[in-house]
């Protein structure tokens, strides 16, 4: 097992505004990581003032600046991205920063990937993890060592950003078959993790990790242990039928710039369901034993909030 406090190294953190980012930014910190934010120009001062707050240099430069990204980079241990969108952050953003990277000799690259495992799927079935996909390619060409962090999907999102969970028709949604595992980690967890990992000089390739693993049957039983009310399962077709109602709905509405457009959810629904990007070896105690954030925790939490709201 690789120790659980890491030597303190020095870091570049690119998307460290955003949500994800700025929970990795924080972890970086705790652990005694020389850290160094890459923002782009125009950052509020407000904002640049809030990152320097907890201890960290602040270097401003655009995707589009070679000579600024290479003196982002200039003597980190760790590039560690945080961005998040479509192939213009994901693909193209990522490259620039990679392309500076290598030019200054950056040993080792985490790369903005955070998801389900999309070395499985189909080519081209899933639009965002297509974006990863392409990107890793461009990141193994190089001689920087790469280690992508794939956790499954989010698992806040099951309080109600993605539709499984039908709360109040007390229902739980799946496709094809209600028993496949389904992999879920919360944004903390991943970036508690992912901070380790820019540490870890010997992290490999890939890092699996899931904070529980559940299907649609142990969400319903979920549901009802902590509601009182029977949850019951609902079959919304085949991942087949998911996919092309995936295809339907994305030619139907206009073209979006947002990263999970409605169509996009199902594609991450049919990847999952299908089985093709589960993860098999996870890494959970990779850096010591911790205790992981379960669906059952965040589900709780959702319908505490929820009975504590005021009623209109």
């Amino acid at each position: 097992m690789i120790p659980t406090t890491p030597p303190p190294g020095t870091v570049l953190l690119a998307g460290a505004t955003g949500d994800l980012g700025g929970r990795i930014l924080r972890n970086l910190v705790a652990l005694g990581a020389t850290v160094r934010v890459l923002t782009r120009p125009g950052t509020s001062t407000e904002r640049i003032a809030r990152l320097r707050a907890q201890g960290v240099e602040v270097i401003q430069a655009g995707y589009d600046d070679p000579a600024g990204l290479r003196r982002a980079c200039a003597d980190v241990d760790c590039v560690v991205s945080g961005i998040n969108g479509l192939d213009s952050a994901i693909f193209d953003a990522q490259s620039r920063l990679l392309e500076a990277a290598a030019e200054v000799g950056v040993p080792r690259f985490i790369p903005s990937d955070y998801s389900i495992d999309y070395r499985g799927i189909r080519p081209r079935s899933n639009r965002n993890l297509q974006f990863r996909r392409d990107f890793a390619q461009r990141l193994d060409a190089t001689e920087i060592r790469g280690t992508s962090i794939l956790n499954g999907a989010f698992t806040d999102m099951l309080s109600g950003q993605a539709p499984m969970i039908l709360f109040s028709r007390r229902r739980v949604l799946f496709w094809s078959d209600p028993d496949q595992v389904l992999d879920f980690t919360t944004k903390d967890d991943t970036a508690a993790y992912t901070a380790a990992a820019a540490l870890d000089e010997r992290a490999p390739r890939v890092l699996q990790i899931a904070g529980d693993q559940v299907t649609a049957r142990t969400l319903a039983a979920t549901m009802s242990e902590l509601t009182g009310t029977q949850f019951r399962l609902l079959y919304a077709g085949s991942v087949g039928s998911l996919t092309a109602m995936s295809r339907a709905v994305k030619a139907l509405m206009p073209a979006s710039d947002k990263p999970f457009p409605p169509w996009q959810g199902m594609q991450y629904f049919a990847s999952m369901f299908s089985g093709d990007a589960t993860l098999n070896y996870l890494s959970n105690d990779r850096y010591g034993s911790r205790t992981w954030t379960t669906a059952r925790d965040v589900l709780d939490q959702h319908q505490q909030r929820s009975s504590s709201a005021p009623v209109a």
